[in-house]
């Protein structure tokens, strides 16, 4: 006979390769961890600064060519982790 429990909100994101807002459990984040080094990160708990995009290869070249990742993670990043990165979300694409 109590209240009913509120529902719990789900934290949107805006993705970097097509500007769109998505709930965050569904789109991928790209990390810049305190040592520098960018990597993808499936499970959204790494540590670090964040970008989010999409789980399409399309989004992320979008995004990649824009340098939308370089300007929200605050960082230069070098086209061999950008590739590494690309073949690592293509492998993962669902």
């Amino acid at each position: 006979m109590g209240q009913p429990l509120p529902k719990k909100k789900i934290p949107e994101r805006r993705c970097s390769g097509c500007n769109t807002s998505f709930p965050k459990p569904t789109l991928l984040r790209v990390v810049r961890a305190p040592d520098g080094s960018v990597s993808l990160d499936f499970t959204g708990k790494k540590s670090g600064r964040g970008a989010y995009v999409c789980r399409s290869v399309q989004c992320f070249k979008k995004a990649r060519k824009a340098k939308r990742f370089e300007r929200s993670l605050e960082c230069e990043i070098p086209e061999e982790v950008y590739d590494a990165l690309e073949r690592e979300l293509s492998e993962n694409e669902e």
